[in-house]
């Protein structure tokens, strides 16, 4: 009672050591309970939160015929190109097609001044005229003379000169009637005609200036785009099988491309394949065929090249987001009828944009996890969030 009171009594200063060791003895103890606790709870949390369902998008396989394609790189190149050129000099008084039109074979695109070929065609003309009157001459002549020669009233060596004198002058005439034919040549030669069926481009010469025969550039240039090639390169491992298909005699479709790949210009066909491999590059080069009816390729036009090789009956198609790449090989996590997933390898076959072909491991309607795969193992349980189930998209 003494002590008691004495605390009691005790001055405020002295009160203070005993409340705080009280304290500290108080907060250990609660951190010692709190440390005995913590690894139970933070067990049953761990437990709770593994067992909890993984929430994942998921697509379901389907049966269909896939088409085989083979992949490359080309660039359009017309079947013809020529560059329109005169044939003789003079001036250009005429340019009768309008640029980017397309000409037909043989019709007029231009015009050279003809007066000068008019006057050589005068000439040959006049010439043969001239050389045709002493032909004829000189053949009443050797009548003459071959009537003399039977009466015995003129020399035979007479006869025979005048013989070799007409042969002279039909040799003259067909000359002159060559250079006739010559000169109404050059004068066609005037107008400048289209030599292909195509689309002419820009003009390269004005009206008004002096054109030559001999001038490089030419008039314009024609290129012919109905039909219209491209020539694509395929790598060497791929050869086999395009030349085993190809020698089947059966037309090999080819479907041309934009730069970015998304949209089809054109479908052709397979109808050349070049004879050596580019050692460089390791490609073989191969030629195609297209109508170009919509004129949607343009010459030197880049594009990507599918060449559809064979077709996969009735094959088992699974999108390319639902295959996982293990140590193993390829496999894809399936669900169950009870929410659960379960690991099954495959064997993929050849890709056609977002699908693929499945060869071995599934069957058509399967369930495949294309979303949320990272966060699964054999047995996890599953929330599927895709409730649609659409099934794999064809092309």
């Amino acid at each position: 009672m003494n002590q008691k009171k004495d605390y009691i009594d005790s001055p405020p200063g002295r009160r203070w050591p005993v409340i705080l060791g009280l304290l500290i003895v108080a907060s250990g103890g609660y951190f010692y309970w709190s440390s005995q606790q913590k690894p139970h709870d933070d067990g049953a949390n761990a437990g709770k939160w593994e067992n909890a369902p993984v929430s994942v998008a998921v697509a379901l396989t389907r049966q269909a015929d896939l088409p085989i394609y083979l992949k490359g790189l080309g660039s359009v190149t017309p079947l013809h190109t020529v560059t329109v050129r005169s044939r003789v000099d003079g001036e250009l008084i005429r340019i009768a097609f309008t640029e980017g039109q397309t000409v037909r074979q043989g019709e007029l695109l231009a015009e050279i001044d003809p007066r000068p070929y008019q006057v050589q065609l005068q000439q040959a003309q006049g010439q043969l005229l001239r050389d045709e009157a002493l032909l004829k001459n000189a053949e009443i002549d050797q009548q003459r003379y071959q009537t003399l020669l039977e009466q015995d009233s003129i020399a035979s060596q007479q006869t025979a000169t005048q013989s070799a004198l007409v042969k002279q002058y039909r040799g003259t005439v067909e000359i002159d009637r060559a250079q006739l034919e010559n000169a109404k040549l050059q004068l066609s030669y005037a107008q400048i005609t289209a030599p292909v069926t195509g689309r002419i481009g820009l003009r390269l010469v004005d009206q008004g200036n002096m054109i030559r025969a001999s001038d490089a550039n030419g008039l314009a240039v024609i290129t012919q785009v109905q039909p219209i090639a491209v020539v694509f390169t395929l790598p060497e491992d791929e050869i086999p099988a395009v030349m085993r298909r190809w020698r089947t005699d059966e037309a090999i479709v080819i479907d041309a491309y934009d730069r970015a790949g998304q949209q089809k210009l054109a479908s052709g066909k397979l109808i050349a394949v070049d004879n050596q491999i580019d050692t460089s590059t390791g490609t073989l080069r191969l030629k195609a065929q297209f109508d170009n009816q919509e004129r949607s390729l343009f010459a030197n036009q880049f594009v990507n090249i599918k060449m559809r090789l064979d077709t996969l009956r009735a094959a088992t198609l699974a999108p390319n987001a639902a295959i996982q790449h293990g140590a193993n090989g390829d496999f894809v996590y399936v669900v169950k009828d009870d929410n659960t997933v379960t690991v099954r390898p495959v064997k993929t076959g050849p890709p056609d944009g977002d699908t693929l072909a499945i060869l071995e491991g599934l069957t058509p309607n399967a369930k495949l996890v294309i979303d949320g795969a990272d966060k699964l193992r054999e047995g996890s349980q599953v929330n599927i969030i895709d409730k649609s189930l659409q099934p794999v998209p064809m092309k």
